[in-house]
């Protein structure tokens, strides 16, 4: 019988934080990179189960499936449950580009009364609620990497990375994290 080789997920196991903020790597998700016009995002929409938003720094939610605004016609879709969305995307009847970047991301979340300030330490963006309130999905940097963040809950953040910057963006929060635990 031939071995099978089990690949490791990015960042396994690994966990860290603070008194204040707790940093855990996200279970594996699906994810699409979708991309599509307007007149598409009823059908895409009705699709996913879910309202694909059509502003800026927005996100439609349903169960454990989420589609973050993150350009003009550009989004994440992300499935906490692993369904397999490239099978919901053919079916839509709607002109559409989606890609799986399934493998190619990471996810880290950031939890607790300090999430705002440690995310703060290496992200431009204002994250305070008035600002970055629940839902808040944004494309920005952390540190010198690229992120997608979700604003889950008040004091929890969903940070989206490149595998190959997982380790960078966990180290970076991890040191902010104890900063903002002082």
């Amino acid at each position: 019988m031939a071995e099978v080789a089990i690949r490791k997920p990015a960042l396994a196991g690994r966990l860290g934080g603070s008194a204040t903020v707790r940093l855990t790597t996200a279970p594996a998700a699906s994810r699409v990179a979708l991309r599509a016009p307007a007149e598409s995002l009823a059908a895409l929409s009705a699709a996913l189960g879910l309202s694909v938003p059509a502003a800026p720094k927005t996100s439609g939610r349903a169960g454990p499936r989420s589609a973050l605004w993150i350009g003009p016609d550009e989004w994440l879709v992300i499935d906490e449950d692993g369904a397999d969305l490239m099978a919901v995307f053919s079916g839509a009847g709607a002109l559409h580009s989606a890609t799986d970047v399934s493998h190619r991301n990471v996810a880290i979340i950031v939890s607790g009364p300090g999430a705002e300030a440690t995310l703060s330490a290496g992200c431009p963006q204002d994250l305070s609620l008035a600002a970055f309130p629940v839902g808040a999905a944004s494309r920005t940097i952390l540190g010198k990497a690229e992120i997608v963040l979700f604003r889950t809950e008040e004091d929890t953040f969903r940070v989206e990375c490149w595998r190959s910057f997982s380790d960078y963006v966990f180290g970076l929060l991890n040191e902010a994290a104890h900063d903002a635990g002082h």
